[in-house]
């Protein structure tokens, strides 16, 4: 029933639990690293040390590892943890991105939009530090 997805709202709508977004869009994301990795390689800050494709992969094993353990509630507050901090240790690909992106010439909505993905961490993060404290 769709009840048991969270607490029920003032006018009746059911208000859902980060987690299930949370697994759904790092499941995907861990799946587009191996589908397509060019693009996830070429946000891998250069400042790294070797292969960015090694990143990438590594990266995407994470994003599916957490995933799966936020959509299963046994694990849930650990996957919670570790999405947070995925997040955070993301975010300088993130920042390459944007920065690229600005560099580039690439036209000004696709640049905003680089930009505007920076800020857009902070919600992710306080998401699955909810996940980790309702688990």
């Amino acid at each position: 029933m769709l009840a048991h997805a969270g607490a029920v709202g003032q006018a009746g709508s059911v208000a859902l639990s980060p987690a299930p977004a949370l697994a759904a869009l790092l499941l995907g994301s861990g799946t587009l690293h191996f589908a397509t990795p060019k693009p996830f390689d070429a946000i891998v800050p250069r400042a790294l040390p070797g292969n960015a494709r090694t990143y990438t992969e590594v990266s995407g094993v994470a994003e599916l590892a957490i995933g799966a353990a936020l959509a299963v509630p046994r694990t849930r507050r650990l996957g919670g943890t570790l999405a947070a901090a995925l997040f955070v240790a993301v975010f300088p690909a993130n920042v390459q991105m944007a920065l690229d992106w600005l560099r580039s010439d690439r036209p000004a909505p696709a640049k905003a939009a680089a930009l505007a993905r920076l800020p857009l961490q902070i919600p992710l993060v306080v998401a699955a530090l909810r996940v980790r404290r309702g688990a």
